[in-house]
């Protein structure tokens, strides 16, 4: 059975991501997280992906966020 990593710690009471983790497994699971609000076989501008993950987040990076989605594969280009 496969235990799931908790993420509460990063997010606020809002559910939104106070910060990206450094430890690799919890941060895959908060990219999870922020991925399930991208709508499956959808195609988004970048504009579109910047405004989703400026609203699931506090700390005004979502750069970085749109980085790592793609660099671990929860965003494609096609």
């Amino acid at each position: 059975m496969e235990q799931k990593i908790k993420i509460e710690q990063f997010l606020d009471c809002a559910g939104k991501i106070t910060q990206l983790p450094s430890k690799h497994k919890t941060k895959l699971a908060v990219l999870e997280y922020l991925a399930e609000k991208f709508e499956l076989d959808c195609m988004y501008s970048e504009r579109q992906i910047n405004e989703i993950c400026d609203q699931w987040h506090t700390f005004r990076d979502f750069f970085l966020l749109r980085r790592e989605l793609f660099d671990n594969r929860f965003l494609s280009l096609e």
